[in-house]
């Protein structure tokens, strides 16, 4: 979609365990006080833990990162799977799926503190809470009825860790009318045949404001810009409009980029 950085430059021209125990314990709290709270049964939501690394300690960041994954192939953990992605900006995402919001309260960890002993475990968290300042959680998903991926919907595009993210920042008012928006885009780029496939999530939980986001995978960032062109030139006058009706229902727009990192995910033995 570098169609969207393009409309946006135009409208502009015009700590411890312990910690990340107390967080788990007040979303259970925060969980039972807001009982209409769900996730849909027809899309997969994603729960996403954000580091945001200090420069100086990227290198630490993964090295801990790498020997946590190691601890837990060890161990053998169960039940617990995640994917990784950097963002430019050196920030860290950790990409776990979850079946409800109940799983949040789940201590997936404990069977590796049982197995490593209370002092190696706290020495690995101890290691990664030196490398940031600031981190957080929040909850997006997956909605199958926006995403345009005509040879089926995954989120392992192998050969493609190359990723841009598109916020599409929007007010209540207008919600309803972005998501219609969006599905007329996806609709044009089936009726094109586009070859250029994204994937769209909804902010959820433990967010400031609501936003779509439109992820987009590439073999790196000339193949992205290659793509875009095309893109562009391909769904011409017809998808300049749509995307100019779509950026005046936003009330903020920004992109990001970044890489997905399958050295520092991690999938359980079944």
């Amino acid at each position: 979609m570098k169609i969207l950085k393009k409309f946006h430059e135009h409208l502009n021209n015009s700590s411890d365990v312990s910690k990340t125990l107390k967080t788990t314990f007040l979303l259970a709290i925060i969980l039972l006080l807001t009982p209409m709270i769900s996730i849909s049964q027809n899309n997969q939501s994603f729960w996403i833990h954000a580091d945001q690394v200090k420069p100086s300690k990227q290198a630490d960041y993964e090295q801990v990162a790498k020997d946590f994954i190691e601890a837990c192939t060890k161990y053998n953990l169960k039940d617990s799977d995640w994917s990784t992605a950097r963002i430019d900006d050196g920030t860290y995402l950790t990409i776990t799926p979850i079946s409800n919001m109940a799983d949040l309260d789940k201590n997936t960890l404990a069977p590796l503190f049982e197995k490593m002993g209370e002092e190696k475990f706290r020495s690995i968290f101890k290691r990664f809470n030196e490398c940031y300042d600031k981190h957080g959680d929040y909850i997006v998903t997956l909605n199958s009825d926006l995403s345009y991926m005509p040879n089926g919907l995954t989120l392992n595009t192998e050969g493609q860790n190359y990723r841009k993210w598109h916020f599409l920042y929007v007010t209540p008012s207008n919600s309803q009318a972005l998501r219609e928006k969006i599905k007329a885009i996806k609709d044009l780029y089936a009726k094109k045949g586009a070859k250029e496939y994204f994937r769209i999530y909804h902010s959820g939980f433990g967010t400031m404001g609501e936003y779509y986001l439109a992820v987009i995978s590439a073999k790196d960032e000339q193949s992205y810009a290659k793509l875009g062109d095309e893109n562009e030139a391909l769904l011409g006058d017809e998808g300049k409009k749509l995307f100019a009706e779509m950026f005046s229902l936003l009330d903020k727009y920004e992109s990001k980029t970044g890489v997905m990192r399958p050295d520092l995910g991690y999938t359980a033995k079944q």
